[in-house]
């Protein structure tokens, strides 16, 4: 007899919490194999195409392409075999097929379930994960399911929330909303979420805090009614904050609000780099770029600075000096500013980092970067040189503590070896974390890159 088993959106990595339906790459009716890739989502970081973990005929889809998910919402049902359901539900070792912290085998003991749902007349035999559909599905127009949400309105909400037990598990999956509402003393147990089956995710807590703002409080409890009208000068365009330019948005903020950054600039002459990269491109095989150059000394000036390749863990108020350098690079792309990361950078070669920057490059224009390849670094190299800007001050990439920013190169007034000269001139600028080190560690920091970007000969005494 088949058994009918549901299959939930997976924790894709790094605290991200949801994800958006692009593309269904199955239609109900359909046979899959273990493995088979059933939708294309895109989180706030990358394209991902997400394997289903079973193999047998898809008998529901949920959500409907464009529409948002949140991580533990349901994805699709599978009939399957007696045979592949008890494989399924048992102790094996799974399909092997893995994302980020994701394997498509069984789920591990020990994940977080937010709240056993109890067994009803309605129930589905088989369904495992971690939040039950809040109703039955509804039939879409093409044939897709579709799960029904959260009480819409503030009353039913706020219902939910007093028939909560006080004693139970909080509906709450992502660690990082958790995190979010003990930073800021919100109460989960008073919120209502707005995900399925009363999920509590990261939008409900930020609007208790922005009620909170204006309202001088962030116990949860629910603040009085914005009023609805707008200022009649408030006029113009919106854009919603997700995706992409969301995540930014989100990391550039929390980088401010936790990190105390300072920053320190130099002006070098980069003409004897100029000349240096000329000369071992002139001498045949792969041609360097600059960025590979500027890597290869930041990686060796870590080496002599490893207060700023390292990150701050408060909860143990230390400071985690790191042995590797997973070197992030900013690249704009048409869905935004990305970082994708090189790793082990300080193992490399400029040939070697000129090849990984151009793949990296490629895939992010792309829009299939992995979020294996957008999490992880450890230090950021910034070249807004390219947009024909000479300095800036860069923000941190949390949960990083530095980032060298490099301006244009262009030919300015410059006195070398003791008369005026038109040199090609450079501005580093340095940002970095204040508790991390202090400005003569960072100003040492940006003087040995400096001095390596004037005499690239330098270089050769880490070599």
């Amino acid at each position: 007899m088949a058994q009918v088993l549901e299959f939930r959106l997976p924790d894709l990595g790094e605290g991200l919490t949801e994800a958006e339906v692009v593309r269904w790459l199955v239609e109900v009716g359909d046979v899959v194999a273990i493995d088979q890739p059933v939708v294309e989502v895109e989180t706030a970081k990358a394209m991902v195409e997400v394997p289903c973990p079973y193999a047998g005929v898809v008998t529901a889809r949920f959500g409907e392409e464009g529409a948002e998910l949140p991580v533990g919402a349901p994805l699709l049902t599978v009939a399957v075999g007696e045979q592949d359901a008890g494989e399924a539900g048992g102790d094996t070792e799974g399909s092997g097929n893995v994302l980020v912290g994701y394997g498509t085998g069984a789920p591990p003991a020990r994940r977080r379930r937010v709240r056993p749902a109890p067994v009803t007349q309605g129930s589905r035999p088989g369904t495992i994960g971690a939040v039950a559909p809040s109703a039955p599905a509804a039939p879409a127009a093409n044939g897709t399911a579709r799960t029904t949400g959260a009480p819409a309105t503030p009353a039913a909400r706020a219902a939910a929330v007093a028939e909560r037990p006080t004693d139970g598990p909080v509906p709450v999956i992502s660690p990082l909303v958790r995190r979010l509402a003990r930073e800021n003393g919100v109460d989960l147990r008073q919120l209502s979420g707005s995900g399925p089956e009363g999920l509590i995710l990261r939008a409900d807590v930020e609007d208790v805090l922005r009620a909170g703002a204006a309202g001088g409080r962030t116990d949860g409890a629910p603040a009085a009614p914005a009023p609805a009208a707008r200022p009649a000068q408030d006029s113009g365009s919106r854009v919603p904050l997700k995706g992409v330019r969301g995540a930014v948005a989100d990391k550039l903020s929390r980088s401010r609000r936790e990190i105390p950054d300072a920053t320190c600039w130099v002006d070098a002459d980069a003409t004897e780099l100029m000349r240096a990269r000329t000369a071992m491109n002139a001498a045949g095989g792969q041609k360097i770029s600059l960025l590979a150059l500027l890597a290869r000394i930041c990686t060796a000036a870590l080496a002599r600075y490893p207060e700023l390749n390292s990150r701050v863990d408060l909860e143990a108020r230390e400071i985690v000096r790191l042995d590797a350098v997973h070197l992030g690079f900013a690249a704009q792309t048409e869905r935004g500013l990305v970082v994708p990361v090189v790793r082990d950078a300080h193992t490399r070669d400029a040939e070697s980092l000129t090849a990984e920057f151009a793949r990296l490059t490629e895939v992010a224009r792309a829009g299939s970067l992995t979020p294996a390849e957008l999490t992880g670094g450890t230090f950021t190299l910034n070249n807004y040189g390219v947009f024909g800007v000479d300095g800036s001050t860069p923000i941190i990439n949390h949960p990083e503590a530095a980032m060298l920013g490099v301006g244009r190169i262009v030919p300015k007034p410059w006195v070398h070896e003791g008369e005026l000269a038109v040199r090609q001139v450079v501005q580093l600028s340095l940002t970095f974390d204040h508790r991390v080190c202090d400005g003569g560690t960072a100003g040492g920091f940006l003087r040995y890159v400096a001095d390596c970007v004037e005499q690239p000969a330098v270089l050769l005494r880490t070599l």
